[in-house]
Order: C-alpha cells, then structure tokens, then sequence
C-alpha cells in the first residue's frame, strides 16, 4: 500500500476502536470545528520572509494542520518583511522562528495553552521521507523550486508554490505535465489572480468595453531589494554562518562559495539563483492579461535591457511577446518594461492622472487596469455582467481544492504553468540577444538552435527533476 493508503486506513482502524470512547466535540468535529482526522496536513518548505506569511496564513483554516517546516536556515535576521513598518534587519527567519510560530498559534488555541507538534526540518527530502502529510508549500528561493515539486508531486502530494513555478522554461513544461499526471492540487502563489480587480478586468474585455484587443502594456517599478554595486560575483567570501546548510541552500545550482551578497532575499538578483523582475512580478501581473485574452503559447519572443552582466540581472528590461489569433480574438503584442522603464502614455488618459501598471489597448478604446479611460467612458458604459463567479480567496481556493473542490485559479495544469514557462522564455531572449521564434507545442526554439540550450540549465551532481 501507498503511504496515504495507510494513513487513511490507520485512521479508519483508529476510529472504529474508539467508536465507544467519551470525547470532547472539538476532537470530533462539528459546527465550527474540523476533527483531526479529516484536518489536511500540510508542510512549509523555505520559511523565509514570503515562506512565514504564507505559512501563517494557511495555519488559519481550521481544515488545516501544520505538522511540519523546512528550511536550511536555522535561524537569522534580515529577511524580507511584509510589514513595511518593520525593517527587514528585525524579521527573523528559518525553520525556528517558523516552528515556534506554529507552535504557538496552536498553543492559543488549546485550554493548556501549550503545543509541541511541529516538526523542523533541514532538508526537504527527509521531511517527505518521513512526514505523512497531505500537501507541501514552497516558498524557497526560484533556483529550488522544481526540484522540490517535481518531488512533492511524484508521491501525490498537494502543492502550493511561489512565484515563479519553476527557473527555467523546460522546467515549468516538466512540472506542469508532472501535476496532469499527478492529479493532485496545485495553486501558483501569485495572489492577484483571486481578485475582484482580475474578474472585472475579464468581464470589461468580455463585455465588448474596448472591443477586440491588438496590445498590452505592461510595467513594474524598479526591483524592491537592493542591487549590487559591483559587477561580477563578489569578491568577499566570509564563513557559512553558523546554522546555515550552504549546500543545501545551493541544491541544483552549481557550487560558488557563500556570500551575504546571496542570502538572505537578494538572491534575486543573481541568474543562478533568481529569475528577474519579469519572474518575480511577471506571473502576478500577466495572469489577468492571459486569462482576460485566452493566452497560451508566444509565437516569438524578443528582450532588451539595461548593460548586461553575465552574472547579474539588468536594472531594466524591455520584453515583447507576439500571440497569434485565438478563434475569433485577433493577435496581441505584449509588450513588458520594468527597472523603471516604463511604455508610451496612454493619449486618452485625462492630464495628471497616473499611468496605471496594465493597459489593453482595443479597437474601440483603452482599459487602465479595470477601468476604461478617459472617466467619462467608464461612466458611460458602466458595470460590465457579471459573469464569472467571485474567488474564495487565493489560498482558500488551495485548501478547496486539497479536499475535494474544483481546481484553483492558479492549477498549474491550467494557468500556473504556462503563465512561468511564458516569463522563464522572456529570460532566454534576453539572453539570446535577439528576437526567438517559439513553437510552444513542441517547446523548440526554430530560428536559432544554439538558443534552446538556454530553455534549461546542467544541475549540479545529485540533483535532477
């Protein structure tokens, strides 16, 4: 027997014996209160600073029980704070702080007002070797990420993972078939998607407000961590600190020496380890943009940037991304600027108003996020039909969909997979330094053959999807 099978059948053999016992109605379940035998389990890998706020947020659905958290770090400030109030040098992060974080949530709730059951884990594999647990969240930097769901999903775990899915094109197609073969639930963490902004966008363009459209225009602010001074990898390499597993932390990239330059959260700054503005934002911004105009695959793909580093990524970069006709929706261009570099203002914006971040240009007009512009248009036409049903909210989707329920907004079958392989392929031309042509289907690259070499990267010995 698998190992759910077992469980499910220790638990039904646990039930029966104690069909006769005395117990409290909040161990059995009942109106307000989920009985420990039907919780989801649940696991956090990479408890960072985005990895703690998605774990916490989890931890509050009563149908969930944290058994279990990972991280190579043991412990250590300077992570990523959500809390703009706080600064990062403050926010602890690592598999204690996180664990304690657990423990105590629990502990609240219970009349002794203390729990120990949560498990902290160095490495990922033996948290999956040895918890029996329901789904996996992921939230490791994005060089980890498919290793460590390519493993969740091969023994039919739910997976949650960050933004991107993967780090690399072929990446993403792997995992993305991994999960259709699977047939568990999965849910990209880019929460945007679950918004009542998102559906209004869908339902304007649904509804004929701009007629069909031929462009999008898409921009993100300069990064929000902080950007080397230097060029090339750094040249101080102090000690590991202590409580740090460095080579664990690297997993498939190839061996460099540690430097507080990667660790912790700028990471994202380094191609070995991160995937750019376009990786980080792009899956939050683009997923409205491909489910309003039935995205798939790019015909061609073309990147320029600021100077290029062969180790850094460029403060700003400039992608375009061609789509053919879908049925009766024409083609679009997708045009992409971060760094602070932004696209042409929008002649129909009313002077002194801001540009927003997402505009769809139409053959009738233009949409500014959700709203048409100038004002006066969007007064003019009005509310749009509702049409499509409202979100229960990003993460409850997950959790839904973990017990039964219909596949997330983000199931990385439907949506989460192809909307990274689409970002990861911005990286590759820019790398490639010139305009790609892009046979999605068949995931090859048909104007320039030394170019596919960059859909994946060589791991480093022992690692593999």
């Amino acid at each position: 027997m698998t190992n759910r099978t077992s469980r499910r059948v220790f638990l039904a053999r646990s039930a029966a014996a104690a069909a006769f016992a005395i117990v409290p109605r909040h161990v059995l379940g009942g109106p307000g209160h989920t009985a420990p035998s039907e919780k989801t389990t649940l696991a956090g890998i990479g408890t960072g600073g985005q990895g703690t706020q998605d774990m916490l947020r989890m931890q509050q659905f009563s149908e969930v029980q944290v058994v279990a958290v990972c991280d190579v770090n043991r412990e250590s400030g300077g992570y990523l704070s959500w809390n703009w109030t706080q600064g990062k040098e403050k926010r602890l992060g690592g598999r204690e702080p996180m664990r304690r974080a657990i423990d105590k949530v629990y502990a609240d709730q219970k009349s002794s007002g203390t729990y120990k059951g949560c498990k902290p884990y160095v490495d990922y594999r033996e948290l999956l070797a040895k918890e029996d647990v329901d789904a996996v969240l992921i939230a490791t930097p994005d060089h980890a990420h498919a290793v460590i769901t390519m493993a969740a999903l091969k023994m039919g775990k739910h997976v949650y993972c960050e933004k991107p899915l993967t780090y690399t094109v072929a990446e993403a197609r792997t995992v993305t078939e991994a999960a259709r073969k699977a047939g568990v639930a999965t849910q990209l963490g880019n929460q945007g998607q679950a918004s009542e902004e998102a559906r209004l966008t869908c339902e304007m363009i649904w509804g004929g407000a701009v007629g069909p459209v031929h462009e999008v225009n898409v921009w993100s602010p300069a990064r929000f961590w902080s950007y080397p001074t230097w060029a090339g990898r750094p040249k101080e390499t102090p000690p590991v600190p202590d409580g740090l597993d460095w080579n664990l932390w690297l997993g498939p990239a190839m061996e460099r020496p540690y430097s507080p330059a990667y660790h912790p959260w700028t990471w994202r700054n380094w191609w070995a380890f991160g995937t750019g503005v376009l990786g980080d934002l792009g899956c939050h911004k683009l997923s409205t943009v491909f489910k309003a105009l039935k995205l798939e695959y790019p015909i061609s793909v073309e990147a320029s940037s600021t100077k290029v580093d062969p180790e850094i990524y460029p403060l700003g970069v400039i992608a375009r991304f061609e789509f053919p006709a879908r049925g009766d929706l024409p083609p679009v261009t997708l045009n992409w600027f971060d760094g602070g570099l932004k696209p042409p203002r929008p002649k129909e914006l009313e002077p002194g108003r801001r540009t927003g971040s997402i505009t769809y240009v139409g053959e009738k007009g233009t949409l500014m996020g959700y709203r048409l512009i100038p004002e006066t248009k969007m007064r003019e036409f009005g509310r749009p039909p509702k049409v499509l049903a409202r979100s229960v909210g990003h993460d409850k989707e997950w959790i839904d969909a973990c017990r039964g329920g219909p596949p997330a907004g983000s199931d990385f079958v439907k949506h989460g997979g192809v909307l990274t392989e689409t970002c990861m392929l911005g990286n590759v031309a820019l790398r490639a330094g010139k305009k790609l042509l892009w046979d999605g289907p068949n995931m090859k690259i048909t104007n320039d053959a030394s170019a596919n070499k960059l859909l994946h990267r060589k791991y480093r010995e022992g690692w593999s999807l």
